[in-house]
């Protein structure tokens, strides 16, 4: 590997910690775009991703506890479920046509903008979505769909287990990203255990990348709390949007490789 890849790796990782620390998502969707314009094949930036991705939230969500700002309670009950349903979200992903999942989740992305605000709404009208179910119950629904969609869909569950904590929940937007970012130390490992046993990780790119990606959650994690709710709310949407965006054209692009 060129010194030149290993500095590019390493300012991608930064990136992706940085939003993992802001916005409670994992990295994925930045770092696995970026392996296979490396050259690398998509089975193996997945599973090099994962590990970086591991680093990076295990780096975040230990700053988050030491800050006095993780459960790790509300993490496990999320994410022991969302392990198990994501296995069958991987599982059904197999029978869908691809740009049919893209284009689905793309639009799963722009259903979530309108979530983050959707409990607003309903409280402002007399209506409280927090009571349907018990707090038990509606962590473990929480972890459970963000985990089957997660698998669904080839991601990780941060885009999506964010806007139900704050449906479901009831918890403020920066609790509910923190939380997610230390669920997403679970499905990594998870991840992990799964792509090492098939030999799919390439170490060096993914602990460079995870390096990166430490020395960027670091600074994320720490500035979070100072920022208003507000503007975390709208950078959240906003990377929601552009994330659809992309994913769309993705669908576009696959779509015509079909036809």
């Amino acid at each position: 590997m060129e010194i030149y890849d290993g500095v590019l790796l390493a300012l991608g990782g930064i990136f992706s910690g940085v939003l993992a620390g802001f916005l409670g998502i994992g990295g994925g969707v930045v770092l696995v775009p970026m392996l296979v314009a490396f050259g690398y094949v998509p089975v193996q930036a997945v599973a090099t991703s994962s590990l970086a991705i591991l680093v990076t939230s295990t780096a975040g969500s230990v700053q988050n506890w030491r800050m006095g700002f993780l459960s790790w309670r509300r993490v496990l009950l999320l994410g022991l479920p969302a392990v198990i349903t994501a296995q069958v979200g991987a599982f059904l992903a197999g029978k869908f046509l691809p740009y049919i999942l893209l284009a689905a989740f793309g639009l799963l992305l722009l259903v979530n903008i309108y979530l983050v605000e959707l409990r607003k709404q309903l409280v402002n009208r007399g209506a409280n979505p927090t009571k349907l179910l018990t707090p038990l119950m509606a962590r473990l629904v929480t972890g459970g769909l963000a985990g089957f969609l997660a698998g669904l869909f080839g991601v990780g569950g941060g885009v999506i287990m964010v806007p139900l904590q704050i449906l479901l929940l009831g918890e403020p937007i920066k609790v509910a990203i923190q939380t997610s970012l230390g669920v997403i130390v679970i499905t990594a490992i998870s991840a992990c255990i799964g792509h090492g046993a098939a030999g799919n990780i390439l170490i060096a790119p993914g602990l460079i990348l995870g390096f990166g990606g430490l020395v960027g959650v670091q600074f994320s994690t720490r500035f979070l709390p100072k920022l208003p709710d507000q503007v975390v709310s709208t950078l959240f949407r906003s990377m929601l949007g552009l994330l659809s965006i992309y994913i769309f054209v993705q669908a576009w692009q696959n779509y015509q490789s079909w036809v």
